[in-house]
């Protein structure tokens, strides 16, 4: 339409209301919340955080499929729309075992996870004791 655009409503206190509605806020939030239960269920699905000998061979499974998915990527979008994209170099090799790294860390900050409660009792426990001597 030519003409110019209706003024907004103001609310009681005179400022006009928001742009954008609650509902619009939320979608944020529940697209990265999405995301990341995806990210929790494809773990579990895969049982990475099962033995070593899984996890080992998911890593292993995910080294033969990633590098030829994303040079498949790539020329799809080259053909696409005309770009060249230059030839990725191949991911070096480390002599460093992912596995046994990955695996402690899991250790750790599920024992973390599992004394937690416990822990959170007994410091607040103290806390407790120290303010009351703290006050006589």
């Amino acid at each position: 339409r030519a003409g110019p655009e209706p003024p907004r409503k103001s609310t009681p206190s005179g400022t006009p209301p928001p742009v954008c509605s609650r509902p619009a806020l939320r979608f944020p939030f529940l697209l990265k919340g999405s995301v990341a239960g995806v990210a929790v269920y494809l773990v579990y699905d895969q049982e990475l955080l099962g033995p070593s000998e899984k996890t080992q061979a998911v890593l292993q499974k995910a080294e033969e499929v990633v590098p030829p998915a994303v040079y498949g990527f790539s020329q799809y979008v080259c053909d696409q729309t005309g770009l060249k994209v230059p030839q990725l170099p191949a991911p070096p090799k480390f002599n460093f075992h992912l596995r046994d790294s990955w695996n402690s860390g899991i250790m750790t900050v599920m024992s973390a996870l599992s004394v937690a409660p416990s822990k959170a009792c007994e410091y607040s426990k103290e806390g407790w004791q120290y303010l009351k001597e703290r006050i006589k």
